[in-house]
């Protein structure tokens, strides 16, 4: 994040709506939001209507003569685009507007670099941020030399703006022999999580969605949560404990958003693929957001990306509490038919979150089996596990052992 002490840089958004106006209006809200986070200031907007973006300068040539003129009427430090800029719609935008340019994939990557704090993140927020400057490196060297410090110049790996292609190319495999000796290392906890025969959930959803706040009133957890973007970005595992002693293993997973860049997706695809190996999807949904469909829809296409698609959703409207104090005390029954199940709660306040329970408990036993059987006395340790692990309906004592009905997890042997 940007010092306190240093100047608030201004900024003039710009997007480009080649479909729906709406469409735009939610997206640049998004990226006002994202400029906050980052410590910036958005000073004013100016948009386009095209048939499609202009490959050359982004807006068109009579467009960028208007944007010149409100960038030096506001006084603006840059100007930021909805979109992921050209090479060369870098290169002519700065020509013609004279200030820093800047897109959203660079602003969110900006974001990360100041929000990672995992050894892995920062590693993989390098990564993504090399890879990105890499096709850009002469453009970019100039653009962000105007701002001085600050919003596109932090994180892992700033310095390398000047350096040539070929050492940033050296760092980037370097970074992904550092990034596959991490993945090793979480497949090994993967493993070790399974051979624990722990059921796992992973919360996934749109950023500030409400993932953390619910992470810690499920499991006690002490993650970072406030009311802003991509507040926490490194994966979080906690156990979350029912009232028969069971227990879930809950991770909490970095928030998705509307055009997240590829190189961000690719290179967090360790932590991502958290929602691959669980065993069920928590899809956590602001339902207070006038823009709660695009929201829910990017996430579904992230995860299709991420070949999660398959897995069993549940489906959380969260901010429940918001939604009835906007329709003046009535809560409007929400429900998500592509998910196999909806409820609506409150991570603040805790409404709902006792029904999120009951649903939860539920999927605990969906893949276990019925077993009946003898267990010698000497092994009457196994009780404890089955307990722990299953799902004991009854048992009894007999001469030559304990008899046992129970649901068990399908690799549970006894």
């Amino acid at each position: 994040m940007i010092d306190t002490q240093e100047e608030i840089k201004r900024f003039v958004l710009v997007g480009v709506s080649t479909g729906e106006e709406s469409e735009l209006d939610d997206s640049l809200k998004e990226l006002e939001e994202l400029v906050k986070t980052a410590g910036g200031e958005a000073c004013g907007s100016l948009t386009q209507n095209l048939t499609r973006i202009h490959p050359v300068t982004y807006v068109g040539s009579g467009k960028l003569e208007e944007l010149r003129m409100l960038v030096q009427g506001l006084h603006a430090d840059g100007v930021i685009c909805d979109d992921e800029l050209s090479p060369v719609q870098y290169r002519n935008m700065e020509e013609a507007l004279d200030c820093a340019v800047l897109d959203r994939t660079m602003l969110i990557l900006d974001i990360f670099a100041a929000h990672a704090a995992s050894a892995e993140g920062k590693l993989q927020v390098e990564l993504a941020m090399q890879k990105y400057r890499a096709a850009r490196l002469v453009g970019l060297r100039k653009s962000l030399s105007r701002l001085g410090g600050g919003i596109g110049t932090r994180g892992p790996g700033e310095k390398k703006l000047e350096t040539d292609r070929r050492l940033i190319h050296e760092r980037i495999g370097f970074l992904k022999q550092e990034l596959k000796k991490v993945v090793k290392n979480r497949e090994a906890q993967r493993k070790n999580r399974k051979r624990s025969l722990h059921m796992s959930a992973a919360l996934v959803g749109y950023t500030n969605a409400g993932k953390s706040t619910l992470m810690n009133y499920l499991t006690d957890a002490d993650v970072l949560s406030e009311n802003k973007l991509f507040a926490t970005l490194d994966t979080t595992t906690r156990i979350m404990k029912f009232a028969n002693k069971e227990e879930l293993l809950l991770t909490d997973t970095v928030g998705f958003i509307n055009k997240l860049p590829h190189d961000v997706i690719d290179a967090f695809k360790s932590t991502l693929e958290e929602a691959v190996h669980c065993d069920l999807i928590l899809h956590v949904v602001d339902a207070s957001s006038p823009a709660m469909d695009k929201q829910m829809q990017v996430v579904k296409e992230t995860l299709r990306e991420l070949n999660a698609a398959d897995k069993p959703v549940i489906t959380v409207f969260n901010k429940c509490d918001v939604v009835r104090e906007e329709n003046e005390g009535t809560l409007p029954k929400m429900r998500d038919f592509s998910s196999e199940a909806s409820v609506m709660i409150s991570a603040k306040t805790g409404e709902g979150i006792e029904d999120l329970r009951e649903l939860l408990a539920s999927y605990m036993h969906r893949d276990m089996i019925y077993r009946e059987s003898l267990i010698p006395f000497e092994d009457s340790a196994k009780l404890t596990l089955i307990r722990k692990y299953g799902r004991l309906i009854s048992q009894e004592y007999r001469e030559d052992g304990i008899f046992i009905c129970a649901y068990l997890p399908k690799e549970m042997k006894i």
